[in-house]
């Protein structure tokens, strides 16, 4: 049992509490006993597991007193690698460069582990050239949030969603160490992981990068992440983590990317920065700033807290986060958000030096920042404590994670190609993850010695099962050549029905009442942030990314053959329309490249059943316009509860569903 779940369960008694949830970790029933904390109107101080040392502060000050003011502006410069040669980190002293979503060595998507450790090893041995007394290595970022998604050949797991609905902080430790390993592989040792949204709003498009509406799930997973991918920062195999994205992002109005929260310092508290307590607590190490804003009144009661963007709060980063909550790693800007604050451009932005941000994602402007920071030093707008604080921090975190020991390309796991893999954890974590929504008359398990029938595109598609973050930022523009290691769902069947399996990706040219069940595969087409956003009026259906398949889903439905449909997103959808075509629906989140976690499930296993574990982390929309938060409130309840989910022995029909269409109104 999670040490973290005795806690919950302690406070499950206390009167006033703000969030209940049902958090068994092997099969939690619904009905289960429900947990809660205790609401607070404080921030309260967390003790870190990594602790600072008297030797360690005392090298950092003596390399501090040896640096100019540009080269201590340097090491608060992040360069993408697509803009910064090696040669540029020596003459610039660059303290750190990283590789967005879609950003490769020499721009090649298929490059090899080989090329990325040579690339690493370029880039820290050019950092140790500089004129510096003491040379500072570099530090390489990456963003490796469902295993090391960049690297061709990687294996990936599901998204943070399904992870949440298998309620198994043990399985997210595992897969945050095997992440850490992969990163290792490439020669790296930063990876910008976990989020720790707790997303209100499923229009929202990072929703699938949230554990769950719930604070707590999210506290509970966020430590296990970080106790996962970083140890104690000691072990070959650990990694810096980056917890994000400070503060509030899953509860912007109306679910706008981006946005406006307009969330009282105690939702604040409450809500939104459980996440942190729980990786702070295990020795994060550093913090990545939100884009989204801070609106409500309680912002305007402190100095230095201005409505508006957090990169420009200093009472939440410098005043809460270092001081309150006690955090002495460094604080990371998201990519080019300095440029969001009014008055601010990409490559200048006095106010969120001073309002705490210790080191600058300018992937492309980072020449002009440079130039621009130590200006505003020289002419009195930033004060000098500031950019020391800032470059202690960034000090701090280096010795810590082993950098001044070692280079991170000479690291044992540096180019080995099976420490990218984890199939088996990949697909234990995808069978673990699956929700049971409706499976009328126990149509599920399938036999497999019955001829099948298959439908949709997403079942042959390791880009609909994968989702953002896929190689690319959006998960776009890549097909099934660019995932060699894994395996679709229809590959998965293929193995255990052989010429028993027809596969017809639109459901056309086949005659259903040939077959003894069909299994169609309907799923959203990839995204992230901004493009994945369902903006009002749109209705929560998200039919534009999904209508092949669901045509698919109607041309065969309906003839009399029992129908199971799997449903590919990343958030909670408004699917009455498919539950009414489905006999049983499977609601499989985006599980990554081992799809064969899926089959481990549905399909009938005489010797070893597997049954469904996952429950909801999210309630299921019973409207396409549900409210903002998709709980009961007035006359709405959701179509399923958080906690939802069915498992074999459960012999529950799901009726007929009213089935709404149109606009919603935009409030």
């Amino acid at each position: 049992m999670y040490s973290g779940l005795k806690k919950l369960r302690q406070s499950a008694r206390r009167k006033n509490y703000v969030y209940g949830i049902c958090l068994g970790i092997f099969s939690a029933a619904i009905g289960a006993p429900a947990f809660a904390q205790d609401a607070t109107n404080n921030w309260a101080h967390v003790t870190s597991s990594i602790k600072q040392d008297a030797a360690t502060e005392a090298k950092i000050k003596e390399i501090l007193g040896t640096m100019t003011l540009r080269q201590k502006v340097g090491q608060m410069t992040q360069a993408e690698i697509k803009s910064a040669k090696p040669e540029d980190v020596t003459k610039y002293y660059l303290g750190s460069v990283l590789n967005g979503g879609g950003s490769w060595p020499q721009m090649n998507q298929k490059a090899a582990l080989s090329d990325w450790v040579k690339l690493s090893d370029d880039y820290f041995k050019a950092s140790l050239e500089t004129d510096l007394k003491t040379p500072i290595p570099l530090i390489w970022g990456i963003d490796a949030v469902h295993g090391n998604n960049n690297i061709h050949g990687a294996t990936l797991y599901p998204h943070n969603i399904g992870l949440g609905a298998a309620r198994d902080p043990e399985l997210v430790k595992e897969i945050a160490a095997a992440t850490a390993k992969a990163v290792r592989a490439g020669g790296i040792n930063w990876a910008f992981a976990p989020t720790v949204a707790v997303v209100q709003n499923p229009r929202w498009g990072r929703t699938y990068e949230s554990y769950s509406s719930n604070p707590q799930l999210v506290r509970i997973y966020a430590k296990a992440y970080t106790e996962g991918l970083q140890g104690d920062l000691k072990d070959p195999a650990n990694v810096v983590g980056s917890v994000k994205h400070f503060l509030g992002d899953g509860g912007t109005f109306n679910g706008v990317d981006q946005g406006k929260n307009y969330s009282s310092e105690q939702e604040l508290i409450n809500t939104f920065a459980q996440g942190y307590y729980g990786a702070l607590s295990a020795g994060m190490q550093t913090v990545m700033i939100t884009y989204s804003e801070w609106n409500n009144d309680d912002a305007l009661k402190h100095p230095n807290s201005p409505k508006g963007k957090i990169h420009g709060n200093q009472y939440l980063i410098t005043d809460v986060l270092k001081g309150k909550l006690g955090f002495d790693g460094l604080v990371v800007s998201d990519y080019d958000a300095i440029g969001q604050i009014p008055g601010c451009t990409k490559d200048h932005c006095a106010q969120a030096v001073n309002a705490g941000t210790d080191l600058f994602m300018v992937p492309n402007d980072w020449k002009a920042f440079i130039d621009n920071t130590v200006n505003d030093v020289e002419e009195g707008r930033i004060p000098m404590s500031r950019i020391d604080d800032a470059v202690t921090r960034i000090l701090r975190v280096k010795m810590r994670s082993g950098l001044f020991a070692e280079n991170p390309a000479h690291n044992k796991y540096a180019g080995d190609v099976a420490a990218i893999s984890n199939k088996a954890l990949a697909r234990r974590a995808v069978s673990e993850s699956l929700v049971l929504l409706k499976n009328n008359k126990q149509l599920l398990p399938l036999a497999t010695d019955k001829k099948v029938l298959v439908v949709g595109k997403s079942a042959d598609s390791m880009p609909n099962q994968s989702g953002g973050w896929s190689k690319t930022w959006q998960g776009d523009e890549v097909d099934n050549s660019d995932f060699p290691n894994g395996e679709t769902l229809l590959a998965s069947l293929k193995s255990q029905y052989g010429d028993k399996l027809v596969y017809s990706a639109d459901g056309k040219g086949v005659n259903p009442k040939d077959f003894a069940a069909i299994i169609a595969v309907v799923g959203e087409t990839p995204y992230a942030e901004m493009k994945g956003d369902i903006l009002l009026p749109q209705p929560l259906t998200s039919d534009d990314r999904m209508k092949a398949d669901k045509d698919a889903l109607k041309a065969v439905a309906g003839k009399g053959v029992p129908v199971v449909t799997i449903l590919y997103s990343g958030r909670p959808l408004y699917i009455n329309d498919i539950l009414n075509l489905s006999d049983s629906v499977v609601s499989a989140w985006l599980p990554g490249t081992e799809a064969g976690g899926i089959s481990d499930v549905i399909l009938r296993n005489n010797n070893a059943q597997k049954d469904f574990r996952g429950r909801l982390s999210f309630p299921w929309p019973s409207d396409p316009c549900p409210p903002s938060q998709n709980v009961e409130q007035g006359s709405y309840k959701p179509l399923f509860k958080y906690g939802y989910g069915l498992s074999y022995k459960d012999n529950k029909s799901v009726g007929r569903l009213v089935v709404k269409t149109g606009n919603c109104p935009v409030k």
